[in-house]
């Protein structure tokens, strides 16, 4: 007998479905309705208005897209049982479950615990409420299943995942650049020694995708105004956070306030899973911007400027290079900070920020994409690409500032 399905409305994908059963209980549950209050990509609307999307459109996007792959692999005679795919969309379902306000953004600031140890504890607390309906969807996702190619459907370099976020986000940012064909890709994947592999007809279509992650990074996420925004809350942020170990006083929403007050690490997530979970549950996006919206008028100089700028987009200058700043280059921006003389230089560093970013296009660390030939021989993504794919990493290096010191420096220039 058919569960049947609710249907969605995607504007990425048109008509989604979900099927009723459990899939669906999990999509209601509180946890997950959570993820409407999580954006995607964090502060890049600041820069692409369009950028409103949250976690909740994008595990719904990799769901449907699962069950596309589920379908091609079958057809091409993958034995993937009912209860296995069930279980390996329920991973792909809840995949993003443990990412905590502004996605990626204040992942080892607010509480320095990895998104995907947060969503494994989510899912085994549901699993107690389900009475072990999760099991196989847990194993699957902890690549403990022994049909391997079931979790390189949720985690590998060629997943449902990052197929749904580069179109997701392509889509919203209008950065047509990270379109990518993933019908296409989906049509082309098959199962070979129970490894996902992609027949070699679809070589050109995975080197598109390829090109298009690596473009969306450095125009989308790692923009050098989107990173400005996202390192200015991280600063406001840790600002709270010293004012509060001297003893401060500062409003905010009690989801927040726990975690202000109490510094969380991945060994005391995992002894005080079920209190903490549900502190982690109740916290947002919504709880942060109240937070910053009431510090705008805080006592404290530094915490009051960071607010307000980060409110107003009153950005911080942010320039990247291929070197990390100099001494001389420090030093002078101290020099001109002192003579704005806005602030304590005891807290400067919350002004002067300085960093560094990667990305690669392809690694041959990780797991690679497997190739399958029309001679049943199979290779990897690295020893047949045409375009002489490299794992090569790139690092750039930010050095991120208030704009009136280089305002200050300017006008320095010109007297």
């Amino acid at each position: 007998m058919m569960k049947g399905k609710k249907i969605l409305n995607d504007p990425v994908y048109g008509f989604v479905s979900v099927p009723y059963g459990i899939l669906f209980d999990l999509v209601e549950h509180p946890y997950f309705q959570r993820l409407r209050r999580i954006k995607q990509l964090s502060l890049t609307h600041y820069v692409y208005p369009g950028a409103l999307h949250t976690r909740f459109h994008h595990a719904l996007g990799a769901l449907h897209l699962m069950s596309q792959a589920i379908s091609t692999l079958r057809s091409k005679g993958a034995e993937i049982t009912a209860e296995e795919a069930e279980a390996v969309s329920i991973a792909i379902l809840l995949h993003d479950i443990g990412h905590g306000p502004f996605s990626h953004t204040l992942e080892h600031t607010l509480i320095n615990v990895h998104h995907e140890l947060i969503s494994t504890l989510f899912m085994e607390q549901l699993n107690q409420e389900y009475d072990g309906a999760l099991d196989m969807a847990i194993a699957i996702f902890k690549d403990q299943y022994p049909k391997k190619f079931l979790h390189q459907l949720v985690s590998s370099q060629l997943d449902m995942d990052r197929m749904d976020y580069l179109n997701r986000d392509s889509f919203f940012t209008g950065v047509y650049e990270g379109v990518i064909g993933y019908d296409r890709i989906i049509k082309m994947l098959a199962v070979h020694d129970g490894q996902l592999v992609v027949e070699e007809k679809g070589t050109y279509s995975i080197e598109k995708f390829l090109m298009a992650r690596k473009l969306m990074y450095w125009q989308v996420y790692l923009h050098k105004t989107v990173l400005s925004a996202e390192l200015m809350l991280v600063q406001t942020i840790k600002r709270a956070q010293e004012l509060i170990r001297e003893g401060k006083q500062l409003p905010s929403p009690p989801s927040l306030t726990y975690f202000l007050y109490n510094e969380v690490d991945e060994a005391t997530f995992r002894k005080n899973a079920e209190e903490l979970l549900g502190h982690f549950a109740a916290l947002d996006d919504i709880d942060i911007i109240a937070a910053v919206k009431s510090w705008q008028h805080a006592d404290d100089p530094m915490l009051a400027y960071l607010a307000k700028s980060l409110i107003n987009r009153r950005l911080f200058r942010l320039e990247l290079s291929d070197r990390p700043p100099t001494l001389g280059m420090l030093e002078r921006l101290h020099s001109l900070l002192a003579a704005w003389n806005h602030f304590d230089p005891a807290q400067w560093h919350h002004l002067i920020i300085k960093g560094k970013e990667t990305n690669n296009t392809y690694s041959t660390s990780k797991e690679e994409i497997q190739i399958l030939f029309k001679s049943g021989e199979v290779k990897p993504m690295s020893a047949y690409s045409d375009f002489g794919l490299k794992s090569k990493i790139i690092t750039k290096h930010y050095l991120c500032y208030p704009k009136p010191i280089h305002q200050l420096a300017q006008q320095q220039l010109l007297t």
